[in-house]
């Protein structure tokens, strides 16, 4: 029989010890995905290069094995404010930390150190691929009349693949988004203006690398982030909003986002620095749009480009 394609399952768990399967289950860890696509076996490779007396290929031999996985989740609260969301795990696995408010709040930041690792499994119909020491990367994504969205890229070690049963999966930790559109994003300012925004993303950029050498542990690694975006919104007069002295004169200001509008299902973006880059007009239902490039710096401390808040 084929594999499908759709019948396909995802699960996630934070490794206590990095590359030690924490055994994530169906019930507890699985993650709700859309665009999911597994690269299972890269290969960095070296060449016998041996010469003979015809011509042809040598093999390549394998010098390190990880696999990449990349998918998207829908970005909503838990339900209850102060409970850890459904992608909470994913976000850690991304360089992020969490803090966590009971009843209040659940707070992700972004860190420069004791990066978390994670094991990701994916089942495709009973063919079971499995990432241990799993880091990655993450981009969110807010367009009008679509759904919000996290995009994660996930590097981690090979692992024997084998057959295994699909997973039974509960999903009742994932919550269904709210689309983007006026009603469902109350607060929407960049550099202190309330822009009329037809879509804006974030890529953390985190630069993940596999590396392996002797005496060291193998893995994937977060080396550096340069977080950077960009906005579609309304062009404005240099009466009611002058972005084009900010960005001849490199000004920073803060991002703040808020979608959603009753507790437990809505999530904040705040970013404290953010200069705008590369401003270009488009085109949209015969309105003038100003798209900009988005670059987004740590304030003074640091681990703070954009923090994540499910409220």
């Amino acid at each position: 029989m084929p594999l499908l394609k759709r019948r396909a399952a995802v699960l996630a768990k934070i490794e206590s010890v990095y590359g030690t399967d924490p055994v994530p289950t169906g019930a507890a860890n699985a993650v709700l995905v859309s665009d999911v696509n597994i690269n299972p076996m890269e290969m960095k490779t070296v060449d016998r290069a041996n010469v003979r007396p015809f011509l042809g290929n040598n093999e390549q031999l394998p010098t390190g094995l990880y696999v990449t996985l990349d998918f998207t989740v829908e970005v909503a609260g838990s339900g209850t404010a102060g409970t850890v969301p459904a992608w909470g795990p994913l976000l850690r696995m991304c360089g992020f930390a969490e803090t966590n408010t009971p009843g209040v709040k659940t707070e992700y930041l972004p860190v420069s150190t004791a990066f978390e690792s994670g094991t990701l499994y994916m089942n495709l119909d009973g063919v079971q691929h499995k990432l241990t020491g799993a880091r990655g990367n993450v981009s969110m994504d807010f367009t009008r009349d679509s759904r919000p969205a996290f995009k994660f890229t996930f590097t981690g070690l090979f692992n024997t693949v084998t057959d295994v049963v699909s997973p039974t999966v509960t999903l009742t930790a994932w919550k269904t988004p709210l689309p983007v559109n006026k009603s469902n994003m109350p607060t929407f300012t960049l550099h202190g203006y309330a822009a009329i925004m037809h879509s804006l993303s974030a890529d953390m950029a985190n630069n993940v690398i596999y590396r392996e050498l002797i005496n060291g542990v193998a893995g994937a690694l977060i080396t550096d982030r340069k977080p950077a975006g960009s906005i579609v919104m309304e062009a404005a007069t240099v009466a009611t909003k002058d972005w084009w002295t900010s960005i001849k004169n490199v000004t920073t200001g803060a991002l703040a986002l808020v979608h959603g509008t009753t507790a437990g299902n809505k999530v904040q973006i705040d970013a404290p620095n953010v200069q705008l880059i590369t401003p270009q007009y488009q085109d949209q239902d015969g309105i003038a749009m100003l798209q900009c490039g988005l670059v987004f710096a740590p304030g003074a401390t640091g681990n703070d480009e954009i923090k994540i808040t499910a409220l």
